[in-house]
């Protein structure tokens, strides 16, 4: 006889975790179609993309073609396994889907693994952030130079236009 409410011996032993996220109940999907396609388009059309013409210039005709044709096949295989580890094959609650990066980490590596993950995410993110700045700092600083040669007036009249294109960026 099951009495209602009571534990018997083949229910999961994690019974929060559900098919939808770690901390209980399913996680709401609220993008739509478009939303998807922005989310695509700007992770093709990003910064990378907007400076693959200056990195092509700098290594050539040969080497710049060569090394897109060697980083194609390795973005492929990435995107292929971040897509395979979508969902994680539970052995008894079944398919688990992991909405995030660092999730899918923990799921098929460990905690240990999360953690090296999440450091060396971090830290790409942190030297990202620093190339932004110097980028940055150089488009001010030539922007700056562009308004004086083209100015030649008063210091205080180039002054106001460069502050103006500093709060622009």
């Amino acid at each position: 006889m099951v009495v209602e409410g009571a534990i018997d011996d083949e229910s999961p032993l994690i019974q929060s975790f559900c098919s939808g996220d770690v901390l209980g109940g399913p996680s709401k999907r609220t993008g739509s179609v478009w939303s998807a396609v922005s989310h695509i388009i700007t992770g093709v059309i990003g910064a990378g993309v907007l400076s693959l013409a200056w990195a092509v210039a700098q290594l050539g005709w040969i080497a710049g073609p060569l090394l897109l044709m060697l980083f194609a096949p390795i973005t492929f295989v990435s995107s292929y396994i971040l897509c395979d580890c979508y969902r994680f094959p539970h052995p008894q609650l079944g398919s688990i889907r992991n909405s995030s990066y660092m999730l899918a980490v923990k799921m098929f590596l460990g905690d240990t693994k999360e953690k090296i993950c999440g450091v060396l995410v971090h830290g790409g993110l942190f030297g990202t952030n620093i190339a932004y700045i110097i980028t940055t700092s150089n488009s001010i600083k030539n922007s700056n130079k562009l308004d004086l040669i083209q100015l030649r007036s008063h210091a205080m009249k180039a002054v106001g236009v460069s502050l103006r294109r500093f709060f622009s960026f």
